[in-house]
Formats: structure tokens, sequence, C-alpha cells
């Protein structure tokens, strides 16, 4: 289950960092913390897009100057997700940065037809290697066209999937295919333009900064429909919980959405 969040922004010219994520992910564990169903304190399937609007770069980060800004929320859990959009639209207004928004409505994005095999776009960057402390292996790289790459998301897919308790035994060792072909036209063009692909980011975890090698790219992932939609809806690599390795399915007509759904705020 994916929705699209629509904020109205207080402060036109606002800004938050280019990489805000971590700002995100903070007033949604605030949000958590602070709430009534502490069972969901420490809940970890769900996956966010950064804010979207109408923007301009400057030194600071990314300046917003459209009247609404948006933020595409996904998961699986419809309890959680209720839940999780009645403590935000409690909030008279959110503040990301230096940005105040309004929380002002929701749309619920169609499905979206997935196979065995699909081209996905990066919706916000991929973390294959997870941070630990005092050690800077998370941002070593890897290339996205080896078989190594595939492995460390295969490893953490399957893991998060068996986590969930929603797939058997017999079902996870049924979905061994797992294969990512990156866009190599994409990735040769960015290369020859002197831009990256794979950045690192910083994330922060238990109040403890961490730093983390993130890559957006477009790519095809051969693999079960069951991984394809788990990765649709949840996430791919690690900190997915923190606004990491949101995907979007290529094609995917995004104006097609459900009829909105205005929502009441203190």
């Amino acid at each position: 289950m994916r929705t699209r969040i629509i904020f109205s922004l207080k402060n036109r010219g606002a800004y938050v960092p280019f990489h805000h994520q971590y700002l995100l992910a903070q007033v949604i564990k605030g949000l958590l913390i602070f709430g009534p169903e502490k069972s969901y304190i420490e809940f970890n399937q769900y996956n966010f897009s950064g804010l979207k609007g109408q923007t301009k770069v400057s030194r600071k980060g990314l300046h917003y100057f459209s009247a609404k800004v948006t933020l595409v929320f996904a998961c699986p859990d419809k309890a959680f997700m209720d839940y999780f959009l009645a403590r935000l639209f409690e909030q008279k207004e959110v503040i990301v940065g230096n940005m105040h928004l309004v929380p002002e409505s929701t749309e619920e994005e169609e499905p979206v037809k997935i196979t065995d095999e699909s081209r996905f776009l990066c919706i916000s960057p991929i973390v294959v290697i997870p941070a630990t402390f005092n050690d800077e292996s998370g941002k070593k790289f890897v290339s996205p066209e080896s078989d190594e790459f595939s492995d460390l998301l295969y490893d953490s897919t399957l893991s998060r999937m068996e986590s969930t308790g929603k797939y058997t035994a017999e079902q996870l060792a049924s979905f061994y295919k797992f294969q990512i072909v990156a866009d190599h036209d994409y990735i040769q063009r960015i290369q020859a333009s002197h831009k990256k692909f794979a950045r690192i980011y910083p994330l922060y975890d238990n109040d403890v900064k961490f730093e983390v090698r993130g890559y957006t790219f477009p790519f095809t992932l051969y693999a079960a429909k069951e991984v394809q939609q788990f990765i649709y809806e949840n996430g791919l690599g690690y900190f997915t919980h923190k606004g990491f390795g949101m995907q979007d399915v290529a094609n995917n007509d995004s104006i097609q959405r459900t009829p909105q759904h205005d929502l009441n705020y203190a």
C-alpha cells in the first residue's frame, strides 16, 4: 500500500538539505514514540520518499517554491498506515529543516502490475552495505554491474522477508532467482557527464550518526513476483525505514490515482 501525502507549504522558499531522509525519519519516529500505541515504536516495515515539489538548488540545499509538497509513504500493513496517518494529521504543522508543512490530504496510489521482470527507478538511494559504529565499511563502493551487488541485495531482501513472518521456509527457498541488471547506458552517460550515481549519505540510529553509500540508477530486476511486490511496497536494501531504497516501476502512470481523501487535522 502506497500513499501520497500532500502538504501545504507555509513558507515558500524554505529549504532542506539535498538529502533530507534523516530529517523525515526523525519526524516519523517522533510521531511513533509520542503516540498512544507503544507497540508501533519499534515497527520498521515502512518506506518513504523525499519531499517532492518545485525546487531550486543552492549551496544550502533544495529550496521549495510550490504551494504544495508531497511525500510518498509505503507500508503493507494497513493498520499501521492508518495509525501513522492519523498521528500525522493530528499535527497543525510539521517542521522539516526550516520548512513548515501543513498536512492537507492523501491520495492512494493505484496498484501496479508486477511480474517476474520489472524495470525499477530509484526514488531514493539504495544502500547495499549496512553501517556499523566506528567502521567505514558502509561507504565501500560496489559496482552495480557486478554479481556482488545483486548478491548483497538478495541477502538483505530475503532476510527482511523472513523477518516479517509472512513467508514459509519453503516459499523463501523458492525465491532463489534474483538478478539486478543495471542500466549500462545510463551509468555510462552519468559518468561521461562527470555526475554521480553513488554518493555518501548521512543517517542516524539511536542518536548516532552513520554514513552509508547510496546508489540511484534505473535497473531491471529478475525475481519472483512475490519478491518484486515486497520490494515495491517495502523498498530495496538496508535502512528502508529511514527513507532509503524506495522504488517506482518504470512506465507506471503515477497520474492515475484513487480519489483524494481529505483528512482533518488539529
